[in-house]
């Protein structure tokens, strides 16, 4: 067997059902899946993605319940207030369409505990209560007193040493508004290990599965994001890796970074732009050299970034991080990175290996 030569499509598979990407209580027959990518590998002459001349690989960022429907503590509507949920049924359109020509994918598990430095539990207000989510916090809201770490936390993250988990914070901000990259951003809970949310939407893992059982593809996730008081936007590298002391407080996944630098191609969509798809981005244009960053191409169709309605002014946001998004994406496309749609054939993509 061998797979169809790059610029043609494959159909998307019948079992299909766009309106699964509305629904957050769909879960695909796992069993079903297997039996049928097998007829499929037949039907279509597949080969194992292990004889690929070329290695694509699929990189889908977070698309996880709780970011892809209403449903979600954080759902990342957008501006348009449907962004994931489009984003996950362009996505799964886009693999079934060129199962063929992607070799492997893997998925990001964004994966949370209640107690991390980004959740509202984490923190007192200068009144001794809980902040809401959807605040920034900054060096000088630290130190005037507005706002510190809840005295409790540091019994299990910094050894009940409430004045190294102060300075931690201080140092953790000042790391942040350095780097210009974010500001601490308290987020509600949300894919918290062990909870639904947490979970893959549904029609992302029918495609994965789908993929992986057609072309015999080993499906890998990368699980990110629980270190307590670190965040990790990325997939690659968390926003601060040291304390002020030098105590390492996150590790960096360098062999996914290797694997990343060894494809031919690496794709990228997922949620959201703004934050997590944007850190492993730049991440990528940091650590690989110029001729890896050509190899990357950027979903733009299949990615959302936040924006945080008003509740009281319909239309306006409390945050919306979308200008900022965009410019990024500017500067990766400068930089060399190829912003794509997944509509376009791959053939059509500029430079995309043949």
């Amino acid at each position: 067997m061998s797979s169809p030569v790059l610029g043609s499509e494959l159909p998307i598979p019948e079992f299909y059902d766009p309106l699964n990407a509305e629904r957050w209580e769909y879960s695909p027959d796992q069993e079903f899946l297997s039996r049928r990518a097998a007829e499929w590998r037949s039907e279509h002459s597949l080969a194992p993605s292990s004889a690929d001349g070329k290695r694509v690989h699929l990189l889908l960022i977070d698309m996880q319940k709780d970011f892809c429907f209403p449903e979600g503590s954080l759902y990342v509507a957008g501006r348009s207030g449907r962004g994931a949920t489009e984003d996950i049924d362009r996505t799964a359109r886009f693999i079934y369409r060129n199962l063929a020509h992607i070799t492997e994918i893997t998925c990001t598990l964004d994966t949370h505990f209640p107690l991390q430095i980004f959740s509202p539990a984490f923190w007192l207000d200068e009144d001794g209560n809980q902040p809401p989510a959807h605040i920034e916090i900054s060096l000088a809201d630290i130190r005037a007193g507005r706002y510190r770490p809840n005295p409790a936390v540091a019994h299990w993250y910094a050894d009940g040493d409430e004045e190294w988990l102060v300075r931690h914070v201080e140092h953790y901000c000042a790391e942040l508004e350095r780097g210009g990259r974010y500001t601490l951003y308290l987020w509600p809970p949300h894919c918290m290990a062990g909870s639904e949310g947490h979970a893959l939407a549904g029609v992302i893992h029918e495609a994965r599965l789908f993929h992986s059982y057609a072309r015999l593809s080993p499906a890998e996730v990368a699980v990110k994001g629980e270190h307590p008081l670190t965040e990790f936007y990325s997939a690659i590298y968390a926003e601060v890796m040291e304390s002020f002391d030098g105590r390492k407080v996150a590790e960096p996944n360098e062999t996914f970074l290797e694997v990343l630098r060894t494809a031919d191609a690496v794709i990228m969509a997922g949620e959201a732009k703004s934050h997590c798809v944007r850190a492993t981005a730049e991440d990528l244009l940091e650590h690989l050299d110029r001729e890896s960053i050509r190899k990357i191409y950027l979903l733009t169709d299949c990615m959302t970034s936040i924006a945080v309605p008003d509740p009281d002014e319909p239309g306006e946001f409390v945050f919306d991080f979308t200008p900022r998004a965009d410019e990024a994406f500017q500067r990766f496309a400068e930089a060399g990175m190829n912003l794509v749609e997944s509509t376009t054939p791959m053939s059509e993509w500029p430079g995309f290996p043949k």
